[in-house]
């Protein structure tokens, strides 16, 4: 496998991995506070599947942004 798809992969599998983590716990620790819930912990369940994803994946994707810029896999048209 070449360096650069190893690099493309690796910039998609990160970012993807940090938009998930990040909207994880923003759903279950700063979107409680902000609800109706008075601060009671929710689940990705209650939050709704479809919901999370459309929460992870764009994030995800400014993750796409940045790695491609400092690790130069020219994922993105100059």
């Amino acid at each position: 496998m070449p360096s650069l798809t190893l690099r493309r992969l690796i910039v998609w599998v990160v970012s993807m991995a940090l938009g998930f983590v990040i909207s994880a716990a923003f759903v279950t620790l700063i979107l409680p506070w902000m609800g109706p819930h008075g601060g009671e912990p929710i689940t990705i369940e209650i939050y709704g599947l479809q919901y999370f994803f459309w929460t992870f994946f764009p994030l995800g994707l400014i993750f796409v942004v940045w790695l491609d810029y400092f690790l130069d896999t020219r994922i993105l048209p100059d």
